[in-house]
């Protein structure tokens, strides 16, 4: 069986998607799916290409146990469609710079909080300063889409 490979984007790549990335990679390692499903992420910007992820990023996940290690910024690639199945988006504005980069693909493009009702967008805590809110409502949305996955893929 071919890996479902999962790439989640936000502007800078060092606040949001990053904190998305690790936390599905944890909850994929939980459900045992290693197997099965791959995670990544990237920046529509390219603004801090090769840095670490946010400080207050990789705190917040140390404290809920998530490894984070060898995290390394990089920009959205041009071929992303090639390489992945589903490309995850915080926002709108996010969503539409991929779409005008990678063209419109509303099945394998789309909001990371289309997995939840309660949220339209992750909030950008490099500008609110509330990484808690970002990681709560990230969490929730893998949490959903990783339940999803789990039942298409029969587990």
């Amino acid at each position: 069986m071919k890996k479902i490979k999962i790439l989640f984007v936000c502007l800078g790549n060092i606040c949001r998607s990053p904190m998305a990335e690790f936390v599905m990679r944890h909850l994929v390692e939980q459900n045992l799916l290693s197997d099965y499903i791959d995670v990544d992420s990237a920046g529509t910007s390219g603004w801090h290409d090769g840095e670490n992820m946010h400080r207050s990023s990789y705190q917040m996940l140390k404290q809920h146990g998530i490894d984070c290690k060898n995290f390394v910024s990089k920009r959205l690639p041009e071929n992303a469609l090639q390489n992945y199945d589903y490309v995850a988006v915080m926002d709108d504005s996010n969503l539409s710079d991929v779409y005008q980069c990678l063209g419109y693909d509303s099945q394998r493009i789309f909001k990371l909080t289309d997995f939840c009702e309660d949220f339209d967008f992750v909030p950008d805590p490099w500008y609110t300063g509330n990484f808690f809110q970002t990681y709560h409502i990230i969490n929730e949305c893998c949490l959903n889409w990783i339940r999803k996955l789990k039942q298409d893929l029969g587990s």
